[in-house]
């Protein structure tokens, strides 16, 4: 237990730096933020498959479950979209953010707010892998997406802080999004110490919402700046160093 309290406040806490480094470097280039966005899924997309869905195979003695438990995780994160689109664009929101005030603040609170909630089912994949008590494959998922966390926190500061919100505000915000990807870290573990019998749905549910994320969104957000070569070596990087962690670890 106590270590997956430690990595629910690592992947929040993950945020947090990312919000740290906002604050301090406010104007990162496209280019730099496609790269390291790139890197981040191709982690995530690693411990999606090895970390999340290879083990719910096994676990569950065929595919029929696990690939159920992928749709399932990716229907629930488009219908969340429907609801509270995930403004995850960094260009979108600064373009936001000098329109009239209360619009601008308007959106730039939804931007945030779509942040936080798509938190949640990160938090809860995080979470389902310390399940299979198998604690290098947990921490390698819970890794992926922390990494993910911190240009994720790095995009909050700057539309904030453009809509004239305070930076003791902004901070809070941030800290806010963090500490709901703790909570889901936290209700992720015990949803499957309940009932090992859902633990193989649950493992691909994670991985399917995971797989969502990296093609819905981040795979989209790291080549529509120009830099479509270098995020795609950059993808690569990142799955073939959580191969090497999972080999080796």
């Amino acid at each position: 237990m106590e270590m997956v309290l430690l990595t629910a406040l690592g992947v929040g806490g993950a945020t947090l730096f990312g919000s740290a480094l906002g604050f301090v470097f406010r104007d990162i280039s496209h280019k730099f933020s496609d790269i390291v966005l790139s890197f981040a899924a191709g982690v995530m997309l690693a411990a999606a498959v090895v970390g999340l869905i290879l083990p719910s195979v096994e676990l569950g003695g065929g595919v029929i479950v696990p690939i159920v438990g992928v749709f399932a995780g990716a229907v629930c994160l488009n219908l969340l979209d429907k609801l509270v689109p995930h403004l995850h664009r960094l260009t979108g929101a600064e373009q936001e953010a000098h329109g009239g005030h209360p619009e601008r603040l308007h959106k730039v609170v939804l931007f945030v707010l779509a942040i936080a909630i798509h938190n949640l089912p990160e938090g809860i994949a995080a979470g389902v892998g310390f399940g299979t008590e198998n604690t290098a494959q947990a921490l390698t998922v819970a890794g992926g997406i922390a990494l993910q966390n911190i240009p994720e926190g790095m995009v909050i500061i700057g539309p904030m802080l453009a809509a004239g919100i305070s930076r003791k505000r902004t901070f809070l915000a941030a800290l806010a999004t963090g500490i709901v990807e703790v909570a889901g870290t936290l209700i992720g573990y015990f949803a499957v110490s309940l009932s090992h019998a859902v633990l193989p749905f649950a493992l691909a549910l994670a991985g399917g919402t995971m797989l969502y994320v990296i093609s819905d969104e981040m795979i989209p957000e790291t080549h529509a700046h120009g830099s479509q070569r270098g995020a795609t070596y950059a993808l690569l990087a990142g799955f073939c160093l959580m191969l090497l962690m999972d080999f080796y670890i």
